[in-house]
């Protein structure tokens, strides 16, 4: 009879520890004990949380373990770059890239194994979905890694969408920001999003974290050929949403661009964007596109990026070009998963 796999505690609040602690005979206030042990000492044996009896922690090793494991693979680009390759789900892996910049220390995580938003020029589109990450999964990309500790920020801008596994998001956010946990500022955390309104809505009054939207193109019929999804969730739709909410204080909103040589990197295009977000209080991101294999897109060049930025800068619109990092080590997402399961 096949053995079932043991319960992570990572992702689990005090109310949940507490539960799991009465299964072992213990009482209410070992919860916390087992907190401190998980996400302040950061153990990776339940028979390390020594001031529990050892009685008691050999039933709970029975049906439980901490959760976290090492990663699969890393690469480091010859700027810093680490790209980290993580058993994921259905099979496939899940990456986590971590970008030492100056004073800052940032990790992109996953959310899921592959993804079903369908974006053409996006690696992991092309692989699929294949599973949500359970948020024990999320925070293992945090936990796991031996820069851990010194990590500044977090964004959700790895593999998948964030706002379709939004529960175990939500509850991996919990982790990162509550006392109990790592007792992070919400605004250390960006969480990237196609835009799938009710979720959208649901992270922004439930958290303070900041927001990016994907954007890449202003022009409806454009996006849609680009994003599937925007005949779902239309980006007027999204901007109207996000109108509503107060982004000028303590938390960001970002529109991201990716920017392609003859496909969005024009003036027209620039002019459309700054109209599209009046009124959002969203700064622009202009990104690089790390070309993909047998992707008919190409980069836009450098200048066509200055100009473009320069342009939104003029008309009011805060716009910055992000650096470009790890392209020697297959930087967009779900190019090392790709290539690892392709092997």
């Amino acid at each position: 009879m096949e053995q079932k796999p043991k319960i992570a505690l990572l992702g689990m609040t005090p109310d949940a520890l507490a539960e799991v602690a009465a299964e072992a005979g213990l009482r209410r206030f070992a919860a916390g004990q087992m907190a401190k042990w998980i996400y302040d000492k950061r153990v990776s044996e339940i028979d390390e949380m020594t001031d529990l009896p050892k009685q008691a922690r050999a039933l709970l090793s029975e049906k439980y373990c901490i959760g976290t494991y090492a990663p699969k693979l890393v690469t480091e680009s010859s700027d810093g770059t680490r790209k980290y390759l993580f058993e994921g789900a259905g099979g496939r892996d899940v990456e986590a890239v971590y970008i030492p910049d100056g004073d800052r220390a940032t990790l992109c995580v996953s959310s899921q194994a592959g993804c079903k938003m369908g974006c053409t020029f996006c690696m992991t589109g092309r692989q699929g979905f294949h599973g949500n990450l359970a948020a024990s999964q999320i925070l293992n990309q945090i936990f796991s890694i031996p820069e851990s500790r010194s990590l500044t920020n977090i964004v959700f801008m790895g593999m998948g969408e964030p706002m379709d596994n939004l529960d175990e998001v939500l509850r991996a956010i919990d982790v990162l920001t509550a006392k109990w946990g790592l007792g992070w500022s919400p605004t250390r955390i960006t969480v990237s999003t196609i835009g799938k309104l009710a979720e959208m809505k649901r992270l922004i009054e439930t958290t303070k974290v900041h927001l990016a939207v994907s954007v890449h193109s202003p022009l409806p019929s454009q996006r849609a050929e680009l994003m599937p999804v925007e005949r779902a969730f239309p980006m007027v739709k999204i901007v109207d949403l996000l109108r509503k909410y107060d982004f000028a204080h303590q938390r960001r909103l970002t529109m991201e661009y990716i920017m392609w040589h003859g496909v969005n990197d024009t003036i027209r295009h620039a002019e459309a964007l700054a109209r599209l977000i009046k009124g959002t209080g969203a700064r622009v991101n202009l990104i690089r596109f790390h070309a993909i294999p047998d992707s008919p897109l190409a980069p836009a060049t450098r200048e066509a990026m200055e100009a473009f930025r320069d342009r939104l800068n003029a008309i009011g619109v805060t716009a910055t070009i992000r650096a470009s990092r790890g392209e020697d080590i297959m930087a967009a997402c779900g190019m090392l998963a790709g290539k690892q399961k392709d092997k």
